[in-house]
This record gives C-alpha cells, structure tokens and sequence, in this order.
C-alpha cells in the first residue's frame, strides 16, 4: 500500500536535527579541541595570542543547533506548501507476520 506524507511538522524536526547536529559537532569538536591545545604556543614571543579563540569551539555547537534548527525549519515548511502543487514523500508500506 502506498501513502504519501502530507505535512512535516517544522519545530518538532527542526528541534530534533538542530540537537543531532549539535551532539554530532562534538566528534569533530572535541579531537580539534585537544590538537589546538596540544600543538604549538598560544602565545607569540610578545604575549600575544595566536590562533583561534578556544571560546569559538564551546560556542561551535550552538551554532550547529541554530543553524540546523533554522534550515530544517524552512525545509518543512516549504514542503508543506509545495506539497499541494507537487505531492509528497511516497513509500510503500506492508504488513509483517509476527
């Protein structure tokens, strides 16, 4: 039998790919974290530091979270408009003996 998904509900996905995409950021995050603190000085001969502000790579995560909330949001919602024009997902669906 086959069906056709009618409307995905935005906050609901959005919300859960913006936090797969914030907990997914830290197998990135974490080995680059300890390869920065790791290799070479933070600071120049004067004192001054070198290199990318660890506080960017705390502030990483959010920015998965945000952004991935933002586009899966606008992804559902424009498939919930385009699906009057151009129908939906389509699977097939079957029954299974236990």
């Amino acid at each position: 039998m086959k069906k056709q998904i009618a409307r995905l509900s935005p906050h609901q996905n959005a919300k859960v790919f913006g936090i797969l995409m914030a907990l997914g950021s830290l197998v990135f995050l974490v080995p680059s974290f300890v390869l920065f603190l790791s290799f070479g000085p933070s600071v120049d001969q004067r004192g001054n530091p070198v290199g990318p502000p660890m506080l960017l790579f705390l502030l990483f995560p959010f920015i998965y979270l945000i952004f991935g909330y933002i586009s899966v949001a606008i992804g559902c919602a424009l498939y919930n408009v385009m699906f009057k024009y151009i129908g939906g997902f389509e699977f097939e669906a079957r029954e299974r003996d236990a």
